[in-house]
């Protein structure tokens, strides 16, 4: 069995080795002009046009697979940023918790567009591509085979026309012919229905391609937009906190600065005197309490200007006064913030209409 086997193998290779050199000795009849070739000119278009697509294809998933790295160096980027900002933020600085969990839902976010870029493009294109392999060797085939069937086609066309005719020959000849042909003509159609077919879909791809990525994009810009926001937010409270505790100890150094200037003031010649004992008190902050509204607790200074930066926030100027009130619902109130109303308003309109929040450091109470 051994032998059999071996004589099989040895006799494919050698049919092998001399369907070879006849393919070469083809060749070189063509290209003397001394054998005619078969030509199939529109199925040239089609290869042309198969070999662009192949080309286009391999450079876009080249490409796709560079903005993928480029996003994972960015993913990588990003989140080494977050951390350093996680490790130097101080606990008792305002929004910590608000920080640690931007930086986690950022580096999240990441993942998601990676992941869904190589779900939705990459693992698409790859898919694609993987097809062109394969035709690309029946392309090859199919020119083995043509050049098989010119030369059967011309070996039989000499023996025709020797002067000395052998009809075995003649028949072997022409059964070679029959069946190279058939064998070309089989792989010829397939590729003739499949190479067109092929040519459309590089539009379906490319449409998915890019919509996928430009919609991951639009989603991913989206969503991170939110949170850069948020963590803006966060970073304007924290400013506000700092210059906050500066408006306290600057205040406190003004408030200092005054009680001396008064103890000198009382120490001097010039004292003002008292009132007279039938003359009223002046009003200096331009309304008695009798004339405030019962639902006033009491009074403040503005030390400090401070800019509103909500629509439920006073804006508010050094020196105005303010009629401090309750919260309709106390657990609206947070720590450090007061509500009310500036005097002036109540005084020009007689209503509490205008109220907001304010933040306590700000003022001084009266």
């Amino acid at each position: 069995m051994a032998e059999v086997g071996k004589g099989v193998n040895a006799g494919k290779l050698a049919s092998n080795v001399q369907k070879r050199i006849t393919r070469a000795q083809e060749k070189v009849l063509q290209k003397l002009g001394k054998a005619d070739e078969t030509k199939d000119t529109a199925f040239e278009e089609e290869v042309g046009k198969f070999n662009k697509q192949l080309a286009d294809g391999t450079k876009l998933q080249k490409d796709l697979k560079a903005y993928m790295t480029a996003v994972k160096t960015m993913h990588e980027c990003s989140k080494r940023l977050h951390d350093c900002l996680a490790e130097m933020y101080d606990p008792e600085w305002f929004g910590k918790e608000e920080v640690d969990s931007i930086a986690e839902d950022t580096d999240l976010l990441w993942q998601d567009f990676h992941q869904n870029l190589v779900d939705n493009a990459l693992v698409s294109m790859d898919t694609y591509l993987a097809q062109f392999p394969d035709i690309k060797a029946r392309i090859a085939k199919r020119e083995r085979k043509l050049v098989d069937f010119d030369s059967a086609r011309h070996h039989f066309a000499s023996i025709q026309k020797s002067k000395k005719k052998d009809e075995a020959k003649i028949a072997k000849a022409e059964e070679e012919l029959g069946r190279a042909q058939k064998v070309f003509e089989e792989i010829n159609y397939d590729l003739q229905e499949e190479l067109p077919t092929l040519w459309d879909s590089r539009v379906g791809i490319y449409v998915n391609t890019f919509q996928s990525v430009a919609g991951l994009e639009d989603k991913f810009h989206r969503d991170m937009g939110k949170l850069n926001q948020n963590l803006s937010d966060i970073m304007t409270k924290l400013d506000e906190q700092r210059l906050a505790k500066k408006g306290v100890t600057t205040a406190s150094t003004g408030k200092s600065e005054e009680a001396a200037n008064h103890s000198l003031s009382e120490s001097g010649s010039d004292a003002p005197k008292s009132p007279a004992k039938n003359e009223a008190p002046t009003v200096t902050n331009g309304s008695s309490d009798a004339e405030l509204p019962p639902s006033v607790l009491y009074k403040v200074k503005v030390m400090h200007d401070y800019g509103a930066t909500d629509s439920d926030e006073l804006d508010l100027k050094a020196g105005d006064i303010v009629l401090v009130l309750p919260f309709v619902n106390p657990d609206d109130q947070d720590d450090g913030w007061l509500m009310g109303v500036k005097e002036s308003h109540w005084l020009e309109n007689k209503n509490l209409v205008a109220k907001g929040v304010f933040p306590e450091n700000f003022t001084q109470k009266l």
